[in-house]
């Protein structure tokens, strides 16, 4: 029995329509910190590995290393986001990743870098859990699912344009400026956040409790089984998105032999697939509700990660048949994740801040595995990247199966 119950309160108005646009976009731009982070510096793997004398699936760890540093950042974040309010924990995330991204760019070995990079997750983290906790205190679980639906339009134009301007970048700065260009848009961020978002969180509704009872709202969130197949849910859809970066620049430089600067191209294809999938979503939702989607949606991504693995190891189609169905795969992520946040977050008015932090620890450090999986599996071919994303699908159904029999009632 689930130590939580769903709150009764009427849902809260949303923003007048002339700041919806302010804050979707200052929203948008704190959860780009991840694929920004994450996605800019792709087309230099190659680069890095080769001015480090390092391997490159030792540079592919340094995606996992970002991971492990978002996972345990949010669980930072999620108390002092309840107690502090939004705006300062926020600040001094951003701070901390300003600082990390020079750290990166004057690495001069893989230790180095790897260390950097979990220290820049730690800072940018800040902008995922809290981001989380804005909408949840704003909106009710149908809106919050639009929201959602919104930032990943802005969010998931991160995707498109990093690895191109990461491209261009490696030839104008080499791989370090694009490192000093990160930083450059967290200042920026960081200005936006303090000059233009509002306080979502009133003093009247903080929790002064000890830090001590403040963790122990993780443990009960852990015990909460509906919560709990939620976040593992939503960490199967993570670990398909992060397998196939980790493996998204081997994949298209080294194995199909698409040059740097082209390889955005192909990569943004997928994430404008997501964005599209993400603004489909919030016409389902108002006919649908977000459990209905879900039991169509990750049944069609398990049974897509299949085939890929089925085709990359008997080559059938070639190139052509297997990025259709990358693209495929990665656009259903699109229908997904709004969805599963917004439900995960559903009964946690009161503690947002630390249900936000628990959900992207699970998301992440699962992705982190994921990606970790790809790079240490690393054999000259597709199939761990693949193998990955399979067993993600397959385990995602398995959750799923789970929410939809628990939601069935209200479908």
């Amino acid at each position: 029995m689930s130590s939580f119950t769903a709150t009764s309160s009427a849902p809260k108005a949303a923003p007048p329509p002339q700041n919806l646009l302010q804050i979707v976009l200052l929203l948008g731009a704190l959860t780009a910190f991840g694929p920004l982070s994450i996605d800019m510096y792709l087309p230099a793997f190659p680069a890095i590995a080769h001015d480090l004398h390092i391997p490159l699936g030792t540079v592919q760890l340094s995606i996992s290393a970002f991971l492990f540093g978002s996972a345990a950042g949010q669980l930072v974040y999620g108390p002092l986001a309840d107690r502090w309010g939004r705006r300062l924990p926020l600040q001094i995330g951003i701070s901390l990743y300003i600082a990390s991204t020079l750290g990166c760019a004057l690495a001069e070995s893989g230790t180095a870098l790897l260390f950097w990079r979990v220290v820049m997750a730690i800072g940018g983290g800040a902008g995922m859990v809290i981001t989380r906790a804005i909408v949840r205190d704003l909106y009710d679980t149908t809106e919050a699912a639009r929201i959602f639906s919104l930032l990943m339009l802005v969010m998931g134009s991160a995707p498109i344009l990093a690895p191109m301007a990461g491209g261009q970048l490696l030839i104008l700065t080499g791989w370090r400026g694009i490192f000093v260009n990160l930083g450059l848009f967290g200042l920026l961020v960081l200005f936006a956040t303090t000059r233009f978002l509002p306080e979502t969180l009133p003093q009247s509704a903080r929790s002064y409790r000890g830090l001590k009872s403040q963790a122990g709202d993780y443990t009960a969130l852990l015990r909460s089984r509906n919560y709990l197949r939620y976040a593992l849910a939503l960490a199967s859809v993570s670990g398909i998105t992060f397998a196939y970066i980790a493996g998204a620049p081997f994949f298209f430089i080294e194995l199909n032999q698409i040059t740097p600067q082209h390889f955005g191209l192909f990569f943004g294809a997928n994430a404008f697939g997501l964005i599209g999938a993400s603004q489909v979503n919030r016409r389902l939702l108002q006919r649908f509700n977000a459990q209905s989607i879900l039991a169509v949606v990750f049944p069609l991504n398990a049974v897509i990660g299949a085939l890929l693995l089925s085709i990359m190891a008997s080559d059938f189609g070639g190139f052509p048949l297997q990025i259709i169905l990358l693209f495929l795969g990665q656009s259903l992520t699109g229908l997904l994740y709004p969805n599963i946040t917004a439900l995960a977050m559903e009964p946690f008015k009161k503690m947002a801040g630390s249900a936000s932090a628990m959900l992207g620890t699970i998301q992440y450090s699962l992705g982190a595995i994921a990606g970790a999986i790809v790079g240490l599996c690393h054999n000259g071919t597709a199939l761990p990247m693949v193998a990955v994303i399979a067993g993600c699908g397959f385990f995602g159904w398995l959750t799923a199966a789970g929410i939809c029999e628990r939601g069935s009632a209200s479908l």
